[in-house]
């Protein structure tokens, strides 16, 4: 397999800008935030244009991340030839960041495209070859779920098959009734023998993947987590903290990264590894559609386990002896799983 992984916002931007700039036939177009404000790399104009070229532009924005996107925005993409879906759905969201250019090459992973992640740290993957149109499947399944009837994409509409292959797409779709991140990440945590990496910004775990976590310390199982000092929501901050503090006096290692790191990944004995949209919370795995990379690929595997050391080498391992929780963390942080009970009947 053909790839390259793109550590941050604008290394990835960069890639992802010039693979539309020299599209021939077709790009489709996934993203949780897609704003009209960035100068540099200017998406909004990009598709107009090639829109305008002739091109099958294709975008498939979630009503919620994306509604910083004004109507004239909206009316100018359309104007210009762009067939603009939004997918909404009561607490569920369109999580997934996905960019596909003729149907040949196709970018995975956590990066959206909006100014205020300009520096932060991200992880985008680019891959080439057969599992490019498995990508292309997973697209059309959103663009049928957002309402789209273009019948030449409609044709293209499958199942995709976890092959016996090293490196398969995996889709994650509550509202089809398909949870397979939480059915992968029980498998793989439960089979890890050696290490645990897993990196996120913001780390929320439902019980079973705390007790999961847990059980693997109990069995010598070395379990690191990889998270941001601040992140972009203060409330998630005093969250994190809170369950960083709790399951560090159960020997999980947490390492605090000073610079705001929006990457989702997690390697299993430096033999299997995954890289995706999917962030270690609730809304996640109960309730966002997602869309992952796994990899058993071993070259690949090291590529993002050197990423995740070099990233950890910036970092600082949590103490919870020294540090005090806010009064306000033991408020937050059970209203949060109270709400996280309750919207499951909706």
């Amino acid at each position: 397999m053909n790839y390259k992984f793109f550590t941050n916002s604008e290394k990835a931007w960069k890639a992802m800008f010039e693979a539309i700039l020299n599209a021939k036939k077709s790009i489709y177009l996934e993203m949780y935030i897609f704003q009209n404000d960035m100068k540099e790399f200017d998406f909004f104009h990009l598709l107009k244009e090639k829109a305008k070229q002739g091109l099958q532009v294709k975008l498939i924005l979630d009503s919620f991340g994306s509604a910083g996107l004004s109507d004239s925005a909206i009316s100018e993409l359309k104007e210009a030839g762009v067939e603009m879906l939004f997918l909404s759905y009561l607490l569920h969201r369109m999580h997934r960041k996905v960019l596909i250019v003729d149907e040949r090459v196709a970018f995975i992973g956590g990066v959206n495209l909006h100014r205020d992640s300009r520096f932060w740290n991200d992880l985008m993957v680019k891959i080439k070859g057969k599992l490019v149109k498995r990508a292309v499947v997973s697209f059309v399944k959103s663009y049928i779920n957002a309402g789209g009837l273009d019948p030449m994409l409609l044709e293209k509409n499958g199942k995709i098959v976890e092959a016996k292959a090293d490196t398969w797409i995996v889709e994650h779709s509550p509202v089809r009734k398909k949870f397979y991140f939480k059915r992968i990440y029980k498998k793989y945590l439960n089979e890890a023998e050696k290490s645990i990496v897993l990196i996120t910004p913001y780390f929320i775990p439902k019980r079973w993947l705390s007790a999961t976590l847990h059980q693997a310390v109990l069995r010598g199982v070395n379990v690191e987590v990889l998270v941001p000092k601040s992140t972009d929501h203060f409330t998630i901050d005093r969250v994190n903290y809170f369950y960083i503090y709790k399951l560090s006096k159960l020997g999980i290692k947490f390492f605090i990264e000073e610079k705001m790191n929006h990457a989702k990944a997690i390697t299993i004995d430096e033999k299997k590894a995954m890289v995706g949209s999917q962030n270690l919370d609730f809304l996640s795995f109960d309730f966002n559609s997602e869309v992952g990379i796994f990899f058993k690929d071993l070259k690949v595997v090291s590529k993002l386990c050197y990423i995740a050391n070099e990233w950890k080498r910036d970092a600082v391992l949590f103490d919870y002896k020294t540090y005090k929780p806010k009064w306000f963390d033991y408020i937050l942080s059970p209203l949060i799983n109270l709400f996280s009970l309750f919207s499951r009947i909706f």
